[in-house]
């Protein structure tokens, strides 16, 4: 059994903001069916936006294919008024409706949550977008960065004398996990309500949550923090250090003096304790320049491994910092199960990222590939709606199953 078994999503996501919440309540069990067509595939279907590479065909790509596991896939232009029609026939069999387009263009194709309130009473629907269906940005649309910027995130992340980070697409999927949760918390409800709900979410507001202490020190005192690269605001050493070999790192993090003795110890290096510079928390975080030069020209005789091995043993958090191959071939990261591979029809074996928890007695996990485009239309529409084969045949031929 799983956590969300019987539960079932009509799934009008796109990208990863959206895509991602839905793919994450699939590991979960949750029967998502994913509504798209090839008048408007879903555009990481063609490429991906971090570096422009454009894929062979709309079931090519290893992107798509790695934030919609678990899915079905049926097509239907929603361009058509029967086409939406049947969209609703599909909601009226839902839970939940999932979608992040831009604020009122659901209600503009005739499936805003007033209509589908009256379809099925206690409809759940997510509706997720950069700034929320209110307020004076309402009607921007957004992406990663923008999230990143209008959060404080940006601003907050990069090194000291360089510009503020956008983060890319893990803000996506931070705004993503936000969607997935909220959406589990309105089941929650249901269960013990019998009541729906719709739900307005703004990846901006989902973001800014992080940057909770820096507001607070904003409201509070009217200070305003920055970047400040690797280093923390109190410990010190706090950063990541050069080792050997060609651009490989560890990060170290030293929160007590007994920690500090413990990395002088198991650097070989007891004479650190004494050094006045270093001899304790303040004088640590007071010369950090210093101190950081003095651990690197440690940490740069020895491998990444090397130094995280030494530095564990003696109670000093520290860790590599991995490049995409060597996370993937760790061995805490493989025995957790974090990666799993699977076979794709069109694109054949990949590795991807499993679900990021594990339970006990509801397991998650990945069972399948992403899907096909359309490629679950006769499961849909002949066994779960009851459409007959020449309906279907019908539609297809109108371009409203297309």
């Amino acid at each position: 059994m799983t956590a969300l078994e019987g539960v079932r999503i009509a799934d009008f996501c796109w990208l990863w903001a959206g895509a991602y919440a839905t793919d994450l309540l699939a590991f979960l069990g949750a029967e998502v069916i994913k509504i798209e067509s090839m008048a408007r595939p879903d555009p990481s279907r063609n490429m991906t936006l971090t570096i422009g590479q454009a894929f062979e065909g709309v079931d090519h790509s290893p992107i798509f294919n790695a934030i919609n596991l678990n899915k079905l896939s049926v097509r239907i232009n929603l361009k058509q008024p029967q086409g939406v029609e049947l969209a609703k026939r599909i909601i009226g069999i839902s839970d939940v409706v999932s979608q992040n387009m831009r604020p009122g263009a659901m209600d503009n194709i005739g499936l805003g949550y007033d209509v589908l309130k009256e379809l099925k009473p206690d409809i759940i629907m997510l509706s997720s977008s950069a700034f929320g269906s209110e307020g004076p940005l309402r009607r921007y649309g957004g992406y990663a960065p923008s999230f990143a910027c209008y959060s404080g995130l940006a601003h907050l992340t990069g090194y000291s004398d360089g510009l503020p980070n956008p983060l890319t697409g893990s803000i996506d999927l931070m705004s993503a996990t936000t969607s997935a949760f909220a959406i589990i918390a309105a089941l929650n409800h249901r269960q013990h309500t019998g009541q729906g709900q719709y739900i307005d979410l703004s990846s901006v507001e989902s973001l800014a949550i992080f940057a909770g202490d820096a507001l607070m020190e904003y409201i509070m005192n009217g200070r305003v923090q920055s970047r400040n690269g690797n280093h923390d605001r109190i410990m010190a050493p706090h950063n990541c250090y050069r080792c050997k070999g060609e651009d490989k790192w560890v990060s170290i993090a030293v929160a007590t003096d007994e920690e500090w003795r413990a990395l002088c110890g198991a650097a070989g290096h007891p004479e650190w304790v004494n050094d006045e510079r270093f001899a304790d928390a303040y004088s640590r975080w007071e010369n950090e320049k210093e101190l950081d030069e003095t651990i690197s020209g440690w940490t740069i005789n020895y491998t990444h491994y090397e130094v995280t091995e030494m530095l564990q043993n003696a109670g000093v958090a520290a860790m590599p910092s991995f490049s995409n191959e060597e996370i993937f071939s760790d061995p805490h990261f493989k025995e957790r199960g974090l990666a799993v591979d699977v076979e794709h029809p069109a694109i054949g074996k990949q590795t991807v990222l499993g679900p990021p928890w594990r339970l006990s007695e509801t397991p998650a996990r990945v069972t399948k590939s992403a899907p096909l485009i359309g490629e679950h239309n006769d499961y849909v529409f002949k066994e779960l709606l009851g459409m007959s084969g020449e309906e279907i045949e019908r539609l297809t031929a109108e371009e409203i199953i297309y």
